[in-house]
């Protein structure tokens, strides 16, 4: 994008949504490295007239625990800022009155504590890493097809994540054979959704076309933010594929190298 447009997109912006896995840090062993200038970029984000949140479909773990996760490795961010698929599931469960067979990581059930669990009449299925076996996906299954009117939940529909050793299968791959198998459509909650990123313009209480999303996955990220109405940038970090660039669906209306980069960008364009 050129240095004119970048001025158009970003002249009149309120504030920024951040993804975190692939753009303030790459998970893995140990929890994760920060990926280099990315701390120093939220604080300069936070120092600025704009305000931020963060929007992310971790689904291994609570938004305390990878909260704290960050804090540890020198972010300034607290629970109330981040947007995750987890605590939305479960109001929209509450609100329908429905009882999840849970197909997640371990980490994340505490999420789900305040629901009835008996006698599932849908399933949620997230990111269950290693959880994630043929007994797991035909229990899965079982209910779903035990049912009249199948009910799935999926927490983000992502192919893949960058972990430190790298690529990792993300959750939409199981999703689509539960899919596949059961006939029916999953409703997914998180990105690229876009009441998702609009539960975190509301939080702000500024219009789609006051903020801008930066994120390591076009389709999801970039894609899911574009729908919502809202500009978005691609960093050429975590997960981040060349071509990219050249996706014959979705185009970024910018790409960057890192989060320090369109941090500097964006606020030397506000003469901040």
């Amino acid at each position: 994008m050129a240095a004119k447009e970048w001025t158009d997109c970003i002249k009149n912006l309120k504030g920024v949504v951040l993804d975190m896995c692939g753009v303030l840090y790459d998970s893995g062993e140990g929890g994760g490295i920060p990926i280099p200038g990315s701390v120093e970029a939220v604080k300069r984000i936070k120092a600025s007239d704009l305000q931020l949140r963060f929007c992310t479909n971790e689904t291994q773990a609570t938004r305390e625990k990878f909260v704290a996760k960050l804090r540890r490795m020198g972010f300034d961010i607290s629970v109330s800022e981040v947007f995750s698929p987890a605590p939305a599931a479960l109001a929209i469960l509450k609100e329908r009155g429905l009882r999840p067979h849970l197909l997640v990581h371990d980490d994340v059930l505490p999420e789900f504590d305040d629901v009835e669990k008996t006698n599932p009449n849908c399933v949620v299925i997230g990111d269950a890493a290693d959880n994630f076996s043929y007994r797991a996906l035909n229990d899965a299954f079982q209910v779903l097809m035990g049912l009249e009117k199948p009910v799935l939940f999926s927490l983000g529909k992502g192919r893949y994540y960058k972990e430190t050793d790298g690529l990792k299968l993300d959750v939409g791959v199981f999703m689509k054979a539960l899919e596949y198998a059961c006939d029916v459509e999953a409703e997914v909650v998180g990105k690229p959704a876009p009441m998702f990123f609009q539960s975190a313009l509301t939080d702000m209480g500024i219009q789609p076309q006051e903020a801008l999303m930066i994120g390591d996955d076009l389709v999801n990220d970039v894609g899911g933010a574009q729908n919502c109405g809202m500009k978005a940038l691609q960093v050429r970090t975590g997960k981040y594929r060349p071509s990219d660039e050249r996706h014959p669906t979705v185009t970024a209306d910018g790409y960057v190298n890192d989060l320090a980069g369109a941090v500097d960008i964006i606020l030397k364009h506000r003469g901040q």
